[in-house]
């Protein structure tokens, strides 16, 4: 996979701020342009794959960081 254009590590946020958080950086994004959101499992694994593409942004990848980790990375491209 290519590399990220941008980076957020929200791993010390809770919902809603994860969205919120991820939300604001899309915003300044440009169409097409990928980021890589680090995120805690949990709430924010399960609803935040879900709410970017009810947005209309393409989730490329959500994967652990590590065998056993409580950390994922979650891997997105900017809808238009």
């Amino acid at each position: 996979m290519s590399r990220a254009d941008y980076s957020l590590d929200i791993t010390r946020e809770v919902c809603p701020l994860t969205f919120v958080r991820a939300k604001l950086l899309l915003e300044k994004m440009a169409e097409g342009q990928v980021a890589s959101i680090r995120l805690a499992g949990g709430e924010p694994l399960d609803n935040l794959p879900r709410s970017l593409r009810e947005q209309g942004h393409a989730v490329l990848e959500v994967a652990p960081e590590a065998a056993g980790s409580a950390y994922y990375r979650l891997t997105v491209r900017k809808g238009g």
